[in-house]
């Protein structure tokens, strides 16, 4: 899928991002959001790039973007809660963009990137899911997404130290039937090798949805 540089807004910051939207009429749409900032996360990262192929395997517009202080994306660190409101702005961009559907709209976010995804799920409209790659279970405040009326999906490697699998599945069998779980054998917090099992994952999962 063809990316095209893009800017947007996310209060009275300027954020820059990568957005791709298919000839044809996108079923429908994802935001994905990157890994921590502070440890040389960014919007190129190979398991964005996974979470990406993804969704372009099924003709999905996407949208990928830089936190405020990231690349040439405008402003400073904080600490996750600025990084909600521009994963919340991340979504409104795209559901503003010609040829998506914008009540299609999965959120999607990686390690760091899936506590933004899954704060920010709570500042937009109706999303029809959220996907957390490698959520860090200990740091997440995983109650919240008990309160979500959306599917769930869920994946992490089972040699996470950040995200244990067997955390995750417990987190997972307290949440609706509509979530989902896919442990990736082998991979770790970073997904090195393991990036085409973790694309086959998350696009067996959307295409439950």
């Amino acid at each position: 899928m063809k990316e095209q540089p893009v800017t947007f807004s996310s209060g009275d910051l300027t954020l820059e991002g990568l957005l791709a939207v298919p000839e044809a009429t996108a079923n429908a749409c994802g935001v994905v959001c990157h890994p921590h900032p502070l440890y040389g996360g960014s919007m190129y990262n190979n398991v964005v790039d996974a979470v990406l192929e993804a969704i372009w395997r099924m003709e999905w517009a996407t949208l990928r973007f830089n936190f405020r202080g990231v690349g040439r994306s405008e402003g400073e660190h904080d600490a996750g809660r600025g990084e909600s409101a521009d994963a919340a702005a991340a979504v409104r961009f795209l559901a503003s963009q010609a040829g998506v559907h914008p009540d299609r709209i999965v959120l999607a976010g990686y390690s760091f990137g899936a506590i933004a995804a899954l704060s920010a799920a709570t500042q937009v409209g109706k999303l029809s899911a959220i996907l957390l790659v490698a959520l860090p279970t200990r740091m997440a405040g995983t109650s919240a997404l008990r309160e979500l009326r959306i599917p769930i999906l869920l994946a992490a490697g089972d040699n996470d130290t950040y995200c244990p699998a067997a955390e995750l599945e417990t987190v997972h069998e307290d949440l609706s039937k509509g979530s989902q779980i896919r442990i990736i054998s082998g991979a770790d917090h970073f997904f090195g090798g393991y990036e085409e099992q973790l694309t086959e994952a998350v696009e067996a999962m959307l295409k439950a949805v």
